[in-house]
């Protein structure tokens, strides 16, 4: 369709604000070839509208379009419901999810902070009985140095709104983190961030052990506290 032609359907239909109509309008006034288009245009129109044939809707349609919306209207409003549920759902992180990212975070926070321990000590029977006094739990706490995994000392912190006792070890060049809360819940390890997570409970704590350290030796160290009683 040509910008002219498209100009007289729009005019024809009332769809031209008053500043366009009047324009065209002249512009027809001053041309004759564009008013008997727009002439022939409307007549056409009348045509149409004179002349169409149109035909009733059948009333079993008509029954049907009435029936629909009380019949089906309501299945799909709930479908609707359950479908932006199980949306919000799936994109509602897990507990271990979250868990997971308060744990990178304060082990990012503590390296980055330069507050690695609250008590610096090697030595577990100074450890245990500082971590003791201050928590309403006493976190067992163990000396891994014979199997390359020295103790550093160890700080408080939060999990989940709970506080948290934090054993502190190294391993070479690497910090590794111990979070140790009550509790129970499942055993596993993730990554996150560029940092290896592994997770454990065991005798009513529950375990969670963070570090930029290989999920491998990640991994033994958790098995070697677990072992530890």
């Amino acid at each position: 369709m040509k910008p002219e032609d498209a100009r007289l359907h729009a005019y024809l239909d009332g769809e031209l604000d008053a500043a366009a109509s009047l324009e065209l309008e002249a512009q027809m006034a001053a041309n004759p070839a564009l008013r008997a288009s727009y002439e022939r245009l409307r007549e056409l129109s009348a045509v149409i509208r004179g002349e169409g044939q149109y035909y009733a809707a059948p009333a079993s349609l008509k029954k049907r379009q009435r029936s629909f919306p009380r019949v089906f209207v309501p299945a799909f409003a709930l479908v609707a419901v359950l479908a932006f549920a199980l949306g919000v759902l799936l994109a509602r992180p897990s507990e271990d999810e979250i868990l997971a990212r308060e744990v990178t975070a304060s082990h990012v926070r503590a390296t980055l902070g330069g507050r690695l321990t609250d008590v610096a000590s090697s030595d577990q029977h100074t450890v245990k009985p500082w971590l003791s006094s201050r928590l309403a739990f006493s976190p067992p706490v163990a000396d891994l140095s014979q199997e390359g995994f020295e103790l550093a000392g160890a700080r408080l912190d939060y999990l989940d709104g709970h506080a948290a006792a934090v054993l502190v070890y190294k391993r070479r060049q690497h910090l590794v983190d111990v979070f140790i809360v009550p509790g129970e819940g499942p055993s596993g390890s993730a990554a996150r961030d560029g940092f290896n997570i592994e997770r454990y409970a065991r005798e009513g704590m529950r375990y969670w052990i963070v570090s930029d350290l290989n999920r491998n030796e990640l991994a033994d160290l958790a098995r070697l506290l677990g072992a530890r009683r």
